[in-house]
């Protein structure tokens, strides 16, 4: 019975192990390469038509494309090695075009006395270069950076009269080469320039300035390559931010024009020309507002006494030193021209007029002198000069009785320096119509016109300075508005 059994279990595991030997193992990625062999079979069966309710979606009309493949070399699909791009495109046919167009990022600073202007622009160039032309069937360029750019040929432009010009590095060199399928080709550059603006500052600072950036190829004569704006005057375009501190920009605007050099021959220049018009505030309260103020404070003496001499002399030097500091401060900002500048007129004639109200002070004292050196002469030539003082016995001597029309009031004070012009003039009338005292004393001829009366300088000037002042400053607006 045990045997029986025995031989049972034997049977049964010999028929596992059969039927497991019959199956054949499978490897592992089996599945996976019967998964991509049918993917790819559908795919082809697609591109047949064999589907041809889906063959008007575009992703399936889409082919590859070799300018998009990771696989592509780039240098060997433009066949760098191919050619020479030390020689110009089509070197030996006509010129070629190589179109220009300019997007300004910021106008940075512009210097009067360095007599340039700092200038951060985008510079874009177009040409055609049928070397560069590569197969691509949905005509999608390739875009590169500045590695490639310094292997094929590139238009060699450089600005007339820059002083300082370089690329911007940061974070790496802003250069841009754009190769369309047909050859055409797309260079960019962001440059940041500092050029030559020749200033004309004879209305300074009610001037309008026009500077200009000008382009050309260094080597390549209108022969050989032919420069000109892609877009005529809408190739130049601004940023609207665009704002300076001292000046207003009116308008930019292209030319082009035809360079000749003795040497080598015409080139092809074009240039981007930019208006600008200063902002006259500033200078009107750093410049012109504190002169005419020293002018005015100046005529401040005319109202003064004339014998004030502590008064009105420190006013009228004090005034003179601030606008020769004004002066200074002015001309210290500005470039050595050899030229009058519209500021220089003001101040100079502010200056004048500071000056003349100080020589008109000193002529009215040197005046003022004179005259009272002469009536002291006179006094002391008069006979008894003492009894004049005394206007109870001039009202009692007969032998002066010429004096007994006098005011005592004006006569007590005679000969005193408080004596004011009408007290003057009637000294000069008594010793001149009295005879007994003409007939002793014989004044010169022409003794009445010697008594000037001072204080008429200073009436005068109170009128005569500030309606001059105002006739040039009437004047001077018209013409430098």
């Amino acid at each position: 019975m045990c045997t029986m059994q025995l031989d049972a279990v034997l049977m049964l595991f010999c028929i596992w192990f059969v039927g497991a030997a019959g199956k054949s193992p499978q490897p592992r990625g089996h599945k996976l390469e019967t998964y991509k062999q049918s993917r790819s079979r559908r795919e082809t069966s697609r591109m047949e038509g064999g589907e041809g309710h889906r063959s008007g979606s575009p992703i399936f009309k889409r082919s590859p494309d070799m300018t998009k493949s990771p696989m592509t070399n780039s240098e060997q699909l433009l066949r760098i090695d191919d050619h020479d791009f030390t020689m110009r495109p089509a070197f030996g046919g006509p010129p070629i075009p190589v179109g220009v167009d300019v997007q300004v990022e910021s106008l940075d600073t512009i210097s009067e006395v360095d007599m340039d202007f700092t200038m951060t622009l985008y510079l874009r160039h177009y040409w055609k270069d049928e070397r560069l032309a590569f197969p691509s069937t949905n005509n999608q360029s390739m875009t590169f950076d500045s590695r490639l750019a310094k292997k094929i040929w590139v238009p060699d432009m450089f600005f007339v009269h820059s002083k300082r010009s370089f690329i911007h590095d940061t974070t790496t060199d802003n250069v841009m080469l754009r190769v369309y399928p047909d050859g055409n080709v797309l260079y960019s550059l962001r440059v940041t320039v500092t050029a030559m603006c020749n200033m004309d500052l004879s209305r300074f600072p009610l001037d309008t300035q026009t500077c200009s950036l000008e382009i050309e190829s260094y080597a390549y004569t209108d022969d050989d390559l032919m420069l000109y704006w892609k877009k005529g005057n809408e190739s130049l375009n601004t940023d609207d931010r665009i704002s300076l501190s001292q000046f207003l920009i009116q308008k930019f605007h292209t030319t082009t024009k035809l360079a000749f050099y003795s040497s080598t021959g015409w080139y092809n220049r074009l240039y981007i020309h930019f208006t600008l018009r200063r902002h006259i505030f500033f200078f009107l309260l750093q410049t012109y507002f504190p002169a005419t103020l020293m002018v005015m404070l100046s005529w401040v003496s005319f109202w003064i006494d004339r014998r004030a001499v502590p008064a009105r002399v420190p006013l009228g030097i004090t005034t003179v030193l601030t606008m020769s500091t004004i002066i200074t401060g002015v001309n210290a900002s500005m470039p050595r021209v050899s030229y009058i500048k519209a500021v220089d007129i003001y101040l100079w004639v502010s200056f004048v007029f500071v000056f003349l109200s100080v020589i008109e002070y000193a002529a009215v004292n040197y005046l003022s002198t004179v005259q009272e050196r002469k009536e002291r002469k006179l006094r002391e030539r008069l006979p008894c000069t003492c009894g004049i003082g005394n206007p109870d016995e001039m009202m009692l001597d007969p032998q002066i009785s010429g004096y007994g029309a006098m005011d005592i009031n004006n006569t007590g004070n005679y000969g005193m320096p408080e004596n004011d012009g009408r007290q003057e003039r009637m000294l000069a009338q008594v010793a001149l119509n009295d005879p007994q005292i003409t007939g002793q004393v014989r004044p010169p001829r022409g003794y009445v016109n010697i008594w000037i009366d001072t204080h008429a300088i200073d009436k005068y000037s109170r009128w005569c300075f500030p309606g001059a002042y105002v006739l040039f400053n009437i004047i001077y607006w018209t013409i430098y508005s």
